[in-house]
């Protein structure tokens, strides 16, 4: 399994009894359906950390599952645990551990890759084709994917440092910088972390751009220059293009689609300079009609992005540092009942004034 999921296989290894302890965890059993059941943990290798989960946030990823059962190729089979944002305390380590200790508080960078394969030894590891997404708690994971957290990092925060990696890693493959004028489309969970992050880069201007206002005003509370209203219809981009760039200001450099439409693609395309670039960050649609010879012809780059790579330590820092801020997304809190669970996800799913629903356990 793909973003935001455990592999099927394994998951129904789990299900079925392997490792001696048990504790329970949130299945994605068929679409629109979750269930709290047992989740059988295997042993923990030398190498190995045993982790007691202590915040999960919900993901866009997830919801998507829950009501599709599906993204992009990435197919659900068989029940999954649901949910890979997540921070918690060591309860074992293992032989070979020598960086942490029963009692460290640690975020956890969730996907483990394989290391043989040529995106591995690239160094692009987030590219692995096997790579495997564990889910919510508890868990055993390798210890180099365990981060401690600062004493003044909560693990509410900790947990965050996984959708913030997102807008980093997007930040880093569009070039970012302090010269860099941003157009960061979609002020959702991910759209809001990418500001965050553009910001901390040094971007020297951000405009953010959505349907929605409340989520606007978000953006702006949360340091964007300026926020730009726009309709859902394809026919006033042209319109919504010049009120961009004159929110801007200058040229746009940089747009970051943190959507993933045709609508959002096509507007980025259009509103970034010649010789600029366009990082694609949402996944909203499979299959896009978009203007890329306009792009093609202005020299525009167009770059994507897949999870993340060798992030969690700037954000640990950036979180340390106070350069971000990420404790005023987290609007909805939940605990770990089968009722907090369907009601999270349905909050989740709603939108509205919810941007980060977080799992306390």
């Amino acid at each position: 399994m793909g973003k935001g999921g455990k592999g099927a296989e394994a998951a129904a290894a789990a299900v079925a009894g392997a490792g001696e302890e048990e504790n329970m965890a949130a299945w994605l059993v068929a679409k629109n359906t979750l269930k709290i059941m047992p989740f059988k943990l295997p042993p923990v290798g030398p190498y190995d950390v045993r982790v007691r989960m202590k915040a999960v946030g919900i993901c866009g990823s997830d919801v998507h599952y829950l009501r599709e059962m599906r993204i992009a190729h990435f197919v659900v089979k068989e029940p999954m645990v649901i949910g890979h944002e997540c921070a918690g305390v060591i309860e074992e380590v293992g032989s070979g551990v020598t960086h942490l200790a029963v009692g460290d508080r640690v975020a956890l960078e969730p996907g483990i890759s394989c290391w043989r394969c040529r995106h591995c030894k690239g160094g692009r590891y987030n590219l692995c084709e096997d790579m495997k997404f564990f889910a919510t708690p508890p868990i055993v994971h390798p210890g180099d994917l365990c981060f401690k957290l600062p004493e003044n990092v909560s693990l509410e925060e900790g947990a965050m440092c996984e959708p913030l990696s997102v807008g980093v890693h997007a930040c880093r493959r569009a070039d970012v910088g302090p010269e860099t004028g941003v157009l960061i489309m979609g002020a959702g969970p991910i759209g809001l972390v990418t500001l965050l992050a553009a910001r901390a880069f040094g971007a020297t201007r951000v405009v953010i751009v959505d349907v929605d206002e409340h989520r606007l005003s978000v953006a702006r509370s949360l340091g964007a220059d300026a926020a730009v209203r726009v309709s859902a219809r394809a026919e006033d981009v042209g319109e919504e293009v010049e009120r961009i760039r004159a929110a801007m200001g200058g040229d746009i450099d940089v747009s970051l689609d943190c959507a993933g439409f045709s609508k959002t693609v096509a507007t980025a395309l259009e509103a970034t300079r010649g010789g600029g670039k366009v990082c694609l960050v949402g996944m909203g649609h499979n299959e896009m009609t978009v203007p890329l010879t306009s792009a093609a012809i202005r020299e525009v780059d167009v770059v994507g992005i897949f999870r993340y790579k060798d992030t969690w330590p700037l954000c640990i820092e950036f979180l340390r540092s106070g350069k971000i801020d990420v404790k005023p997304l987290i609007t909805h809190r939940f605990g770990f009942s089968q009722e907090d669970v369907e009601e999270a996800f349905e909050v989740s799913a709603r939108g509205r004034d919810a941007i980060k629903v977080m799992f306390n356990l």
